[in-house]
């Protein structure tokens, strides 16, 4: 009982228990500086994805303001077990999601300002008609892939799947859109 008549703040009262170095560890895993640097430097991915989601600019903005919010509230939650970022990921394609749902309707691929264009603007729409056709994880797993830049680990985070699924899933993303997309043969 020596633990429970030890202050706080006594040296005595902590030593080797842990729970002094737990509330130091506490303070100094604050992410909040962790996240303006996210937001700072990487705004326009998390947008150009949740627009990709939700189908509008507005929205997505929307969206990101608000994923930011929530990440900011709660980050005293983030356990550090992965990424700050991929728990960030995880929080704008939930909130995206839900104001996609809220619309109801499914968001539309990315137009021309999405992203750069290949020369072939017919091209260019069949593309963006096809991912817009895939299955939502899949549609979700090639946004966060290939307009996010970012790893399975960090996709898997943020989808809250297994790395080994997203490989599934992007495979199977990369099968439909091939064959969607395949040029008939001259």
């Amino acid at each position: 009982m020596r633990l429970a008549s030890a202050t706080k703040s006594s040296p005595a009262a902590t030593k080797g228990t842990g729970l002094a170095n737990d509330h130091v560890g506490v303070l100094r895993a604050d992410p909040l500086p962790e996240l303006e640097l996210l937001y700072r430097r990487e705004l326009s991915r998390y947008v150009r994805v949740a627009r990709a989601i939700v189908g509008e600019e507005q929205a997505a903005l929307d969206a990101v303001q608000e994923a930011f919010t929530r990440a900011v509230e709660k980050r005293r939650s983030f356990r550090r077990r992965g990424p700050l970022e991929a728990w960030v990921w995880r929080i704008v394609v939930h909130e995206a999601r839900k104001r996609a749902a809220a619309g109801s309707r499914r968001a539309p691929a990315p137009d021309e300002g999405f992203a750069a264009g290949n020369g072939r603007p017919d091209a260019d729409a069949e593309v963006r008609a096809a991912v817009a056709a895939l299955p939502e994880r899949q549609r979700l797993a090639v946004f966060l892939r290939y307009y996010a830049d970012l790893d399975y680990a960090a996709i898997a985070s943020a989808l809250g799947i297994e790395p080994g699924t997203v490989a599934a899933t992007l495979n199977a993303a990369h099968r439909k859109l091939e064959s969607t997309l395949k040029e008939p043969a001259a």
